[in-house]
Order: C-alpha cells, then structure tokens, then sequence
C-alpha cells in the first residue's frame, strides 16, 4: 500500500476541518512522514466545548436503537476496511501488522458490546415503604447520561482504546470529544469517519488533533466538561486530577506487573503467555510482564526455556507477517529503556538476553539478578523488558508483588487451586489472571487498578456507569 501527504483533516463537532498547523505522524520504524494532522489551538478546542454543550443534547434525545444502529453501522464499516485499519494502525505506531489486525478485531467487539449495552443501562424500583411513614410513597431509580466526556487516549492501542471511550459515550447518551495521542492520530480519525457515515448526528462527536500542552488545559478544565477519561502515565494523571476541578475522572495510569509461576505449573504454557505477555507491542503495554517470581526448584528450567524463546523473537519491518515484534513508537522512548537498563547493569542485574538498541528498536530482554533499588524493578518499564526472581514460595512472591505501588493486573501459574485462591485474596491488583500471565483481558470485563495504576474501571458496562448517573423519582401518593 503506497503512502500519499495528503494531509488530514480533524473531525470538530462533525464537520472536517483544517488548522493554521500541522503536525507530522511518523513511522517509529523508520522516521519517515506517513501524514500531516492539523495542530488545534486552546480556542479551537473551547469552540468544540462550546458545539458539544448542543450535543449532549442531542445524544441525550437519541432512542437506545439508534443509538445501537449508529455504533453497530461504524462497526460494519471497520469490518469492510478492516485492512485499511490494520495498516493504519501498523504504520503510524509500533504494533506489527499481526497485532494491529487483533487490534482491529477487538475494536469491532468493543463497538458491538457497547450497542449491546446501550439496550441495559437499567434503574431499580426503590422500596420506599422500608421506612416508617413512607407508606404511601414508591418509586424508582434510572440512569441520566452525564453530558459532554472528555477522552485522553495513548498510542499504544490507536484505535481500541478510542473505541473504549466512544463507543460507551455514545451508547449512554452522551456527546464525547477526543484528543488522541499527539504521534498516533490516525486511527482516532479513521473511527471518526466510521461513526460519520454511520449516521451519527453532527456535534455529538469530536476528534481533535494537537499537542496536549496546548489544548489539553482547555478540555480538561472546561466547565462544561463533566467527566475526564484518561488512559496514560501516572504524572500526566496526577497533573490532569489537579486541574479538572469538580468533575468526574476516570484514569488507567499503568502498571508493573507481575506473574508468579510455582513449581506445579505447566512450565510451555508459562514461559510462552508471559514471552507473550512480556513482549506483545514491543512491551509498550500497560498489561505488560515486567516481574517474574518464579519457585526455585524450577527457576532453572524456566530461564533457559523462557531465554531461549526470547532469543527466536523475530524483530525487523512491521507490516511482515513474519515479524514478532517492532520498534519503540520512539527513539527517544528506546533511549529510555536503555538508559534504565543500562542503570540496572551499573547496580549488578546480569543480561540473559537482549539488552541492544538500534535507533527506535530495542531487543526483547531479560534481566536477573536487579536489585531492588533500581527504577527498571519499581517503575512501569513500558518497553520490552521482563525481570526474573527466584523465590521460595508463593508467601514471598506475593510480597514482592506488592511491593511496587501500581497494582493493575497480576498473573499465577499453578495448578493447586487453594494457592490459586491465596493469591487472588493477597495480592493488590484490579485483576488476577489464573494460569494466564498479566497481560490478559477482554473488552467486556471491568478493567483498571488499585494504588497508582488509576481510578474507576473501564470494560463497556462499567464505562457505562462511570458516564451515566442515578436519578431517583419518588411519588407520594394520595392513597394505595
């Protein structure tokens, strides 16, 4: 597929529109320009408020079955193009063409279940009479959609992620404005026609393209903006929570994962899922497997099995479908993961594999021995980098599990169930993956994290009630 400049547009309110700037999307592989995206102002962002105050309106006037028509008419329209997404997708981040048509994929689910959902956004009858002297009172609760959301989105899922936040903005009644990823755009855009075509009315959506230090303030501080879902690093949230004011916030903020594997797993089925896990996106994943505690009567096994199916990773051009693995989304991010490992070997961890950068490309590595006062053991890599431990048992793993202050999502392996159930009560995390590793979800279930890895939960139902609120009516009536 060749690459034409022709330059985007972005989608304000429902109308295309150009800006005074541009800003260039790169291919991370090899720095080459794929297209221009227009830079918007702080005013251009407050007059898409402004045309949003009308579209909440508007979404909220929406029956549920046009509201699930529109979505499942985007949906079909990225089925039909399903390779123009991948591409897309392949080309502006650091996904292989393999990962950006799973992507696609999931993109589609996350829009049928949101259509799906719109039909269950349900109250409950109240019974009023449970107090003294409300006997002649019944009544109900039901679900309002919450007005205008601002969405913050990263580059490491370009398109699902910005479908995790239109598709149950729009399923609730509610108007949405994007700022996607200032190097990943693309998608955002290309769902943004999907739902154009699909027949959703004008300014009930928004994709506005720009650097986040010059319009982020403006969606993030509007009065008129009632809610704030962020999916990024944690001092980006801590800056967002501060300046938004009263409004609710939503926020995924990242992780350090771990995955426990004891000495009755089934060692293949380990070493493969937490490859997988470790190295999926070139690690840029905030499921991602940093840690790895591995029982010492099979820590042996496991290292040379797990090095030496790193080893066979195939890194190189992302749209082959031979390729495991692409670069960094930039060479200043594989600079980072350099530096941070390079920190850990000054501090002792010993290279089993990997530990090479070539511009914006970072091998697959692992590391043991690092201690524990090292930033590549407490922070959240998000590069393609996996730490192995020795431990005696699960007590111990569980420790160091929670020894970090993110707690998103975990992995076990094991095969005794009373462990198994040790493990989901002890460790602090939003979510825990048996005989899976942590990098492990679908779009369906409540996703998010405890401590520093975010606030509320995603997954389309619970959006849903993160984008909604209760409104309770009560009759008092004259007589029974």
């Amino acid at each position: 597929m060749t690459t034409h400049l022709k330059g985007q547009k972005m989608f304000l309110a429902g109308e295309w529109v150009n800006s005074d700037r541009s800003i260039e999307v790169r291919n991370p592989q090899d720095n080459t320009i794929i297209d221009l995206v227009p830079a918007a102002t702080a005013e251009e962002m407050v007059n898409c408020v402004e045309e949003a105050i009308e579209g909440a309106k508007i979404a909220a006037a929406m029956p549920v079955h046009q509201r699930m028509k529109v979505i499942n008419d985007a949906a079909d329209y990225i089925q039909q193009h399903s390779g123009k997404f991948a591409w897309t997708i392949a080309s502006e981040s650091s996904k292989t063409i393999r990962e950006a048509t799973k992507e696609v994929g999931r993109a589609i689910q996350t829009l049928r279940i949101s259509a799906e959902e719109a039909r269950r956004i349900n109250g409950e009858t109240i019974p009023f009479d449970q107090s003294p002297g409300s006997e002649n009172r019944i009544g109900y609760f039901y679900r309002f959609p919450i007005g205008i959301i601002g969405a913050i989105t990263p580059f490491n899922d370009p398109l699902n992620l910005v479908a995790h936040k239109i598709g149950p903005a729009i399923a609730s009644g509610n108007a949405i404005i994007v700022k996607p990823a200032t190097v990943t755009p693309l998608s955002a855009l290309l769902l943004a026609e999907a739902f154009s075509l699909a027949g959703l009315p004008a300014k009930v959506l928004s994709v506005i393209t720009g650097h986040g230090s010059e319009i982020g303030d403006a969606l993030v501080t509007h009065p008129a903006v009632r809610m704030i879902t962020f999916t990024g690093g944690l001092e980006v949230g801590e800056e967002i929570s501060r300046k938004a004011g009263l409004k609710k916030i939503s926020m995924e903020l990242g992780s350090n994962s771990p995955v426990i594997v004891l000495e009755d797993a089934d060692l293949e089925d380990a070493v493969e899922s937490s490859v997988s896990g470790a190295f999926w996106a070139a690690g840029q994943n905030c499921l991602s497997v940093q840690r790895i505690y591995i029982q010492d009567s099979i820590f042996g096994a496991f290292k040379t099995q797990f090095v030496e199916r790193t080893n066979s990773y195939i890194v190189g051009d992302k749209q082959s479908e031979l390729t495991d693995m692409g670069p960094l989304i930039t060479e200043k991010e594989a600079i980072r993961v350099e530096k941070l490992v390079s920190e850990a070997i000054g501090k002792g961890a010993v290279v089993l594999a990997g530990g090479k950068r070539s511009g914006a490309f970072y091998s697959p590595t692992v590391l043991t021995d690092v201690p524990e006062n090292c930033l590549i053991a407490k922070e959240e890599i998000f590069g393609p980098v996996v730490l192995l431990y020795s431990v005696a048992d699960l007590d111990e793993a569980i420790v160091l599990s929670n020894s970090v202050n993110y707690g998103l999502q975990a992995g076990i392996f094991t095969k005794n169930i009373d462990l198994a159930h040790k493990a989901i009560a002890k460790l602090d995390v939003g979510g825990i993956m048996i005989n899976d590793s942590s990098d492990y979800r679908i779009d369906a279930m409540p996703f998010g994290g405890v401590k520093n890895s975010g606030l509320g939960r995603e997954g389309i139902k619970f959006s849903i009630q993160e984008m909604t609120e209760p409104k309770v009516v009560c009759f008092k009536l004259s007589s029974l």
